[in-house]
């Protein structure tokens, strides 16, 4: 594997440099002095960041954007092998790693690097982190899946030992990483285009357990199933977290504001008791906020500081956001695109203040799409009305003979009543036609269907 030296910067190339991940690692590289070019599909607010730090980036990707004098190319699971720059960058003799393997890399250069694990909630929890250690003046390094405003975006570069990163699960991404201390939020299937079955991905989050070193920690959700499989033999220290009784930190007297915030008290296992508030809705985000906790104890940030800094917390874009009113309609949007994540974000809405729910869903992937089909219909029948957009593809090209309204089919089974648009158009006027006053509007998914209630706010 090629080996950046990181006191001699090079001419690095991203393919796809727009993403969330990789436009943050671009940024860390200019701030070292690293000559930065890149590829996106089209312009965006993060290319554009990029660009007035000094990146140049071509739009549409094409073999005459490589040169010879790019030194390493970076790349994502999503480019396939047969993508014009992966074949240029071949035929050039470029050196190549994987965005995983460059993060990896990085994180050696920082004496606490800490990766946030988990099929759902890494962008809140290493948000929730991100806003305890800025509270503090730590001045942490963060890469954040989401645009964190306190952070200033989805990266910031800080001055300090602490680096906290997001450790994503999909193609065993985060066993190129080297962190010290570790999260596992929870271990639920997902990706099953890569992953064989829950066993597999099982294993892979054993693996990434495995990586800690013997003076670092695993921080890990106690209530995941068989947890000591993913625990037991490993030779740093482990903190569970969890509503269990054996559970290092355990939520007790749980309230909820008339928002949906809840308040609750932390029960150590020591014994120590701290009462802490939340800005944010769900009982899911108490998992979330116990897992940033543990970790502002290991790193011996003071309780009341924690407490002040989760008070402060309101959210990440795309994580239950609330976008406005339109017509007396409340819109909030929510990048949930799991059935765990659709639960937690629909029992969330059913505490803050509603006639009716309406959840309008547009499904990522065909084949999580067709994988957990039934879990997805039974999660999504806990909203008051259910409107589906048309599957978003993202890597995807074989539709696996299903669509959104193989979905509508079994949500309607059920008993549920669903409708399926095949436009946004249509959607946004049905929408204006049926939803009535005090109506709470949640645009669900991991695609483009924030657009629909952006859209609706500007009618």
């Amino acid at each position: 594997m090629y080996q950046i030296n990181f006191q001699k910067p090079i001419h690095i190339y991203f393919i796809g440099i727009g993403g969330i991940s990789m436009s943050g690692l671009a940024e860390i590289l200019l701030s070292e002095g690293f000559h930065i070019s890149g590829s996106d599909r089209a312009p965006s607010d993060l290319t554009r960041r990029l660009e007035k730090q000094g990146a140049v980036i071509h739009y549409g990707q094409r073999e005459q954007n490589l040169s010879g004098d790019i030194d390493l190319v970076v790349y994502t699971s999503a480019i396939k092998p047969d993508n014009p720059e992966m074949t240029a960058a071949d035929r050039l003799g470029i050196d190549k790693l994987t965005r995983a393997q460059l993060l990896g890399q990085l994180m050696q250069n920082y004496e606490i690097p800490v990766a946030v694990s988990g099929t759902h909630g890494k962008t809140t929890t290493t948000s929730m982190i991100s806003q305890i250690l800025l509270e503090n003046d730590d001045n942490p390094t963060l890469s954040i899946g989401g645009i964190y405003k306190p952070a200033g975006g989805n990266i910031r570069i800080g001055s300090s030992r602490y680096f906290v990163a997001e450790a994503c699960e999909y193609t065993n991404s985060f066993l190129s990483l080297h962190p010290r201390i570790g999260i596992i939020l929870n271990i639920e299937e997902d990706h099953l285009d890569f992953f064989r079955d829950i066993d597999d991905i099982r294993s892979s989050f054993r693996k990434f357990a495995k990586l800690l070193p013997a003076d670092g920690a695993l921080i890990i959700n106690g209530g995941i199933d068989r947890v000591e499989e993913i625990t037991d033999g490993l030779p740093c220290r482990v903190i569970t977290f969890g509503s269990g009784e054996d559970c290092d930190y355990r939520p007790a007297s749980v309230s909820f504001d008339a928002s949906g915030c809840p308040s609750f008290h932390l029960m150590r296992r020591e014994g120590k008791e701290d009462v802490f508030s939340l800005k944010i809705p769900g009982e899911h985000n108490i998992c979330n906020a116990m897992a940033a906790i543990a970790l502002a104890d290991l790193l011996q940030v003071p309780a009341e500081v924690t407490a002040r800094a989760l008070m402060h917390y309101g959210g990440t874009d795309r994580r239950f956001e609330y976008k406005g009113r339109v017509n007396g309609i409340t819109v909030v949007d929510d990048y949930a695109h799991h059935p765990t994540e659709i639960r937690a974000t629909l029992r969330a809405a059913s505490k803050c203040p509603h006639n009716r729910v309406w959840c309008v869903f547009q499904p990522h992937t065909y084949s999580r799409t067709k994988a957990l089909m039934e879990d997805f219909a039974e999660a999504l029948s806990l909203a008051d009305e259910i409107i589906l957009a048309d599957i978003y593809a993202a890597r995807e090209t074989d539709t696996l003979g299903i669509s959104s309204q193989t979905l509508q089919g079994e949500i309607e089974k059920r008993g549920h009543r669903c409708f399926y648009f095949p436009s946004f158009d249509e959607i946004e006027k049905f929408i204006l036609t049926n939803c009535t006053m005090d109506d709470l509007l949640i645009t669900m998914g991991a695609g483009d269907v924030v657009k629909i209630g952006e859209n609706l706010l500007k009618k």
